[in-house]
């Protein structure tokens, strides 16, 4: 039951969100592509230390896990 209740409730919170922020959106739509292409670059940086973090404990959990066996 908590599941479901849980589900809906994201659904809904999920449809009133926004892709973009206000901000972001009118500094891209102003036709300047050097801080167009400055805010794609903030976001690749921003998104690859997710990827680098969770890649480096999966590294240390299998060295973990082939060091337990030996």
């Amino acid at each position: 039951m908590f599941k479901k209740v849980l589900s809906i409730l994201f659904l809904l919170i999920a449809a009133n969100t926004s892709a973009q922020c206000a901000m972001c959106k009118a500094v891209v739509e102003g036709g300047n592509e050097t801080i167009a292409e400055g805010v794609n670059n903030g976001i690749t940086y921003l998104m690859v230390f997710p990827y680098v973090l969770v890649g480096l404990l999966f590294y240390f959990l299998y060295r973990h896990k082939k060091n337990a066996k030996n």
